[in-house]
């Protein structure tokens, strides 16, 4: 009977049609695989080809005036490291926050409204952004960044004065934190919906409190998911062009976040690359090159953290 059974199945058209519709479907996904890998690839070699000239430059060769690469390159790097950093410091507390609310605290009829409003901060340009904290954020942080300046003035990150506009890498950071909160906060958001009821249930039945319960059961099944939000959020922080090059003035790199010098590489690309050519044009394209590691640590330092805590067992 199942001799029979499975030779009816081989000879019926519809499942011939499935394997068939399979086999096509296989056969795209590991073509757009390939291709993702390819264009990746070709970034990669264009960037290391063009960045040649600039990281192989003697003294006197390179047209920032710089007597290297590295020291041109440099200071940007870390600009662009703190400025992400402190902006991740800043919006994620805030996003899984709000994630939290409106999953597990907010009445039905306000986590829509919240969660458009969320999601439309995402559908904004960035070059608003920037205008907002030039025009707006900047000076209205100027009397904070006074106060910090003569009462916190120990403290190197606001030693050595302030900015009199503002035009900081703390706004650039403030800017930055507002920018990657809604890709935080939806991701969250749609992760802490998805704990399974039972668990949440389950620990409610024991006599624990709502927050005892998203701490034993939410947050232990969330954990990787809330990682790799944040290092999304992170990418974007480290790519981010227009809204920082508005808001900063350039100048010498300092470790005070509250005075004006700082700078950062996409930003740096995107005020001159325009303009660049020779020479000049390569350097800001090897600048794009470690930008480009930069950003394919980070990613690999992300997941290696995710594989890590893949397996849900806060609460099974």
């Amino acid at each position: 009977m199942t001799t029979t059974t499975q030779q009816s199945a081989l000879h019926d058209p519809k499942s011939a049609g499935g394997r068939a519709g399979d086999k096509i479907f296989s056969g795209i996904a590991l073509t757009a695989g390939i291709v993702i890998l390819a264009i990746l690839a070709f970034v990669a070699l264009y960037l290391v080809v063009e960045s040649l000239p600039a990281l192989t430059a003697g003294e006197g060769e390179l047209t920032n005036g710089k007597t290297s690469f590295w020291s041109y390159v440099g200071p940007m790097m870390v600009g662009t490291l703190i400025a992400s950093g402190v902006a991740l410091l800043l919006a994620t507390p805030v996003a899984v926050g709000v994630a939290l609310f409106i999953s597990h605290y907010s009445p039905k009829h306000l986590s829509q409204p919240i969660g458009y409003v969320i999601d439309l901060l995402a559908a904004i340009p960035s070059v608003v952004y920037g205008a907002w904290g030039m025009t707006f954020l900047g000076p209205l942080l100027v009397p904070a960044y006074r106060w910090l300046s003569e009462n916190a003035g120990w403290i190197p990150i606001f030693a050595g004065g302030y900015s009199q506009t503002g035009r900081t890498l703390f706004t650039a950071s403030v800017v930055l934190a507002v920018m990657v909160l809604p890709i935080i906060t939806s991701m969250c958001r749609e992760i802490f919906v998805q704990t399974p009821k039972l668990h949440e249930e389950a620990a409610l039945a024991l006599g624990a409190t709502r927050w005892e319960m998203v701490k034993m059961a939410v947050f232990p099944f969330a954990r990787a998911g809330i990682v790799s939000a944040v290092m999304l959020g992170l990418g974007r922080a480290l790519g981010e062009t227009m809204a920082v090059a508005l808001v900063l003035s350039p100048g010498v790199l300092s470790a005070n976040l509250i005075s004006a010098g700082n700078q950062t590489i996409p930003a740096e690309i995107a005020l001159n690359f325009p303009e660049a050519f020779g020479m000049r044009q390569n350097e800001l394209i090897a600048a794009g090159l470690v930008l480009f590691v930069i950003t394919l640590v980070v990613n690999m330092i992300a997941r290696w953290i995710v594989s890590r805590h893949k397996e849900f067992s806060g609460a099974n």
